[in-house]
């Protein structure tokens, strides 16, 4: 790899691991939050859901920002946020509190999640940008594995609240990272005052793209099964299958280790195969794997073997779809990338938001509604990729 693409993507890989490791580390830590504030699993959930929407909605801002200022001062803003709402979910006294600092710190995390893929689009294109989309995606797909484990080291000895004084921490490095090591990838002169007429214009020029928005979705469908499995995986590996804390994490991070795996191959896949031939085959063994286990499980075979075999030949296949799928859906617009990677994030996360609602609704602490999720939108991603793949790789 490039040694200018492989600085790249530590510098950026690492910025966009703070947020999946606000996510990930309280991971084994909900259940002990429910007894610990006296909530229910639902009002638990909720502390997810809570973060995911604001995330969304937040990629909005910051997109059309980025194109006004600069990718580095809305990163800047975001990682202040941030640190702060980790501290406020540190202190928490209730539930209902926790929510509502969970929704402000993912208006921080929206940043050093959605802007890195605008400074991608900045320097690179075509196999370049997705092998380091894919190398991101391996930095991103550490924390799955390495974060519920670093939770339960944090949440035994500590408890739950010094998971996000841990994050917040962390988030001071980031800070530092963004000032001292990330060069501003727009240069002034590329730069877009910002004018509500523009922005409209920009996004309707989006929403009418199918190909981009058929990407997009192929994305958020890949997202809400994912989504789906972080809002019940804890309660349902630990209720329903009896595993400890420490067992939980060892089984999250294999599931987080079939993604890891194959979003690794992608580059090199793409090269060889062509990305339309690689997405369009990845789909259809999303669809595939995640429909199959859908019946087993469904026909009583719903042992933990069974359920965890087949969640990481689903999540395996997601991790040849996102990359490839975030690259193309960005390949055309150039001039308004961070308008168009913001809108994409925003409306993945909002699917992710949905399906959490609508799982933690019917969640009955056995593996149904987490299956029914999964095989649902694996079958809305095939049918998208049959309108969204038509186009030819740019």
């Amino acid at each position: 790899m490039k040694k200018d693409i492989l600085k790249m993507a530590l510098i950026l890989g690492s910025l966009s691991w703070i947020g999946p490791f606000a996510i990930d580390m309280y991971l084994p830590a909900m259940p002990v939050i429910a007894d610990d504030l006296q909530a229910s699993v639902s009002a638990s959930q909720a502390t997810l859901m809570a973060f995911f929407i604001s995330f969304g909605a937040s990629q909005l801002v910051y997109g059309p920002a980025t194109d006004v200022m600069g990718r580095k001062p809305p990163l800047y803003f975001g990682l202040v946020v941030f640190a702060l709402a980790s501290v406020g979910c540190a202190m928490s006294p209730t539930i209902e509190m926790l929510i509502a600092m969970r929704f402000i710190q993912g208006i921080g995390a929206a940043a050093v999640m959605s802007i890195p893929r605008a400074v991608i689009r900045d320097c690179y294109t075509g196999n370049d940008a997705t092998r380091l989309m894919s190398t991101i995606m391996l930095i991103i797909a550490v924390s799955p594995m390495l974060a519920p484990l670093l939770g339960s080291a944090v949440i035994v000895p500590f408890g739950w609240r010094a998971v996000f004084i841990a994050v917040a921490m962390a988030t001071g490095l980031g800070f530092a990272m963004t000032r001292f090591a990330l060069p501003e990838t727009l240069k002034p002169e590329n730069r877009k005052p910002f004018k509500m007429k523009e922005l409209l214009g920009a996004f309707g020029v989006l929403f009418r793209d199918t190909h981009y928005m058929g990407l997009t979705f192929i994305g958020g469908m890949g997202m809400g099964s994912f989504f789906a499995f972080l809002a019940t995986s804890s309660f349902l590996y630990m209720d329903y299958y009896g595993l400890t804390s420490f067992q939980y994490s060892l089984a999250f991070a294999l599931n987080a280790f079939g993604f890891f795996a194959a979003s690794q191959a992608a580059a090199n896949l793409e090269a060889k195969f062509g990305v339309m031939k690689v997405i369009r085959w990845a789909v259809a063994g999303y669809c595939t794997s995640g429909c199959l286990l859908f019946v087993l499980v469904m026909a009583g075979f719903d042992a933990f073997p069974v359920l965890v075999g087949g969640l990481f030949c689903t999540y395996a296949f997601l991790g040849l779809v996102l990359p490839t799928s975030m690259v193309l859906a960005l390949e055309d617009h150039g001039p308004i990338a961070g308008t168009a990677a913001a809108l994409g994030g925003t409306l993945q996360m909002m699917v992710g938001a949905i399906a959490i609602a609508i799982v933690s609704a019917v969640f009955n602490n056995t593996p149904v509604p987490l299956v029914s999720a999964v095989a649902f939108c694996a079958i809305v991603a095939v049918v998208l990729s049959v309108f969204a793949l038509k186009k030819p790789a740019a």
